[in-house]
C-alpha cells in the first residue's frame, strides 16, 4: 500500500516538472493499459469508448489541482485521474443501456454497436480496472473514490425516478447533478490535493472546487442540449427531451408552459416535436438563468482556489473554468 508518506517523499526528491500535456499522455498510456483483456470482446467495447472522442475534463482538473497544491511526482495522480475517467466511462455504458441510448459522442454507442449484455459486462469490466487501479492506496482514498461510485449510482436511480416526471423540482435537479456528476470531480480534486501533501483546510477547499467545477460543467451541457447545433456540438442535440431526463432548462421550463409540461410527459417525440419543443423552452427565458447559474458555479470555484498561493497552475485551474463556461461542445 503506498502511504501518505512514501507520496510526499518522491514530491520532493523529483526535480523536473513535466508538462499537463505529458501527464495527459500518462494518463491516456494507464487506460490503454487498463482496458487490455484476456478477451477480445471486452477490449474491443472498452478500447471503442474510451477512444470516443471524450473530453477528459475529469483527469484534466484532477491533474491541474494536484500541481497547483505543490505536486510534482506523477505516478500516484496519473492513477487517480485514469481511475475517476474509468468509472466516468463505465458508467457511460450502463446509462446508454438505462436510456437505450443509439448514439453516444456522435456515433454508435456501444450498447447499439455490440449489445446489451457486452456493454454491460464491459462496464463491470471496466469498473473492476478502476478499482485494480485504486488497490494500492490507503484506506481513506479507497473510500472517496467508492463514495464518488455510490453517488453516481444513486443519482442514476434518482433521476429514473423524475425521468418523464414533471414533477420534478429546481432541487432534484441540483440533487441529480450533485450525485451524478460533480461527485467524481469533486473526489478527484479532494484526492489530488491530498496527495499534493495539502494541509486537511486546503484539501476540503479543493474537493468544494471540484464540486463546483462539476455542477459548472452539468449544466452547461445540459443547456447545448437545448440550444446547441449537432454540428457545433459534435452529437446530436434534444437527448434529453427524447430520453426524458430532467436537464435545468427542462425543470425550469416545466414549471412554465403546459407544452413543455406534456412533451416532457411523452414516451416518445418525432424529430420535429423535439425540434419544437426546444424552440418553446429556448422563447421562454429559462436559458438565461441556467447560464446565471452556470456562472454562480464557477466563480464558487474560483473561490475556493483563493487558498492557494499564486501559480500558472492555480491560474489554468481558472482558465479550465472559463473554458467550461463558455464551451460550445
Amino acid at each position: 500500500m503506498t502511504t501518505r508518506a512514501q507520496i510526499l517523499a518522491r514530491a520532493h526528491s523529483q526535480a523536473d516538472e513535466p508538462t499537463l500535456g505529458a501527464a495527459l499522455a500518462m494518463v491516456e498510456s494507464r487506460l490503454a493499459a487498463q482496458i487490455s483483456s484476456r478477451e477480445d470482446l471486452l477490449s474491443d467495447v472498452s478500447n471503442y469508448l474510451i477512444d470516443s472522442g471524450g473530453k477528459r475534463v475529469r483527469p484534466v482538473v484532477t491533474l491541474l489541482v494536484f500541481r497547483a497544491c505543490g505536486g510534482r511526482e506523477l505516478r500516484d495522480i496519473v492513477d487517480v485521474a485514469a481511475a475517476l475517467e474509468l468509472i466516468h466511462s463505465a458508467s457511460l455504458l450502463h446509462d446508454d443501456i438505462i436510456d437505450g441510448s443509439s448514439v453516444r459522442r456522435g456515433k454508435d454507442s456501444a450498447f447499439r454497436k455490440y449489445g446489451l449484455a457486452n456493454a454491460l459486462v464491459a462496464g463491470d469490466f471496466i469498473f473492476s480496472r478502476a478499482f485494480q487501479l485504486c488497490a494500492r492506496f490507503e484506506e481513506k482514498l479507497i473510500n472517496w473514490a467508492a463514495d464518488a461510485c455510490i453517488s453516481l449510482t444513486e443519482g442514476e436511480v434518482m433521476q429514473g425516478r423524475f425521468r418523464h416526471n414533471p414533477a420534478v423540482t429546481f432541487q432534484d435537479y441540483l440533487e441529480i447533478i450533485s450525485r451524478k456528476t460533480a461527485s467524481i470531480f469533486q473526489q478527484g480534486a479532494r484526492t489530488a490535493a491530498y496527495l499534493a501533501g495539502a494541509a486537511e483546510p486546503v484539501v476540503e477547499s479543493m474537493a468544494a472546487c471540484g464540486f463546483n467545477v462539476g455542477m459548472t460543467f452539468q449544466v452547461v451541457d445540459d443547456l447545448l442540449d437545448v440550444e446547441g447545433t449537432e454540428e457545433r456540438v459534435g452529437k446530436p442535440v434534444g437527448i434529453d427531451l427524447r430520453d426524458g431526463n430532467p436537464s435545468l432548462p427542462i425543470v425550469l421550463a416545466v414549471g412554465r408552459d403546459p407544452e413543455v409540461a406534456r412533451a416532457f410527459q411523452s414516451p416518445q417525440l418525432s424529430e420535429s416535436e423535439i425540434a419544437y419543443i426546444r424552440g418553446r423552452i429556448r422563447a421562454s427565458g429559462v436559458l438565461a438563468e441556467a447560464r446565471a447559474l452556470a456562472a454562480e458555479y464557477g466563480e464558487q470555484a474560483r473561490r475556493s482556489l483563493d487558498v492557494l498561493p499564486p501559480s500558472p497552475d492555480k491560474d489554468e485551474v481558472r482558465a479550465v473554468i472559463d473554458q467550461l463556461l463558455h464551451r460550445t461542445e
